[in-house]
């Protein structure tokens, strides 16, 4: 993983972690940072889901979740994280 590749991993981990914590609201302090790292993780959460629904990509090569399955592991991650907050 590049450099950029880092850095749009992180941008869109900053859009997927704001649409999830627009759709949860709530009172959760994070910060920007916390934010993306939620979004990447939801990403993470999302791509292994749907790696045990659909199979894993062909070739072994790597395949982006995508945006609503990203989203939905980043609901996830935020549910949990306010569960053991409590």
């Amino acid at each position: 993983m590049g450099f950029w590749d880092l850095i749009a991993a992180l941008v869109i981990g900053l859009l997927v972690g704001l649409v999830a914590r627009f759709l949860l609201p709530g009172r959760d302090p994070m910060g920007c940072l916390m934010t993306s790292l939620v979004g990447v993780a939801g990403g993470f959460v999302g791509g292994l889901v749907s790696r045990v629904i659909w199979g894993a990509p062909p070739q072994g090569k790597y395949m982006h979740p995508g945006f609503l399955v990203s989203l939905g592991g980043a609901i996830l991650l935020l549910l949990l994280f306010r569960v053991f907050r409590r």
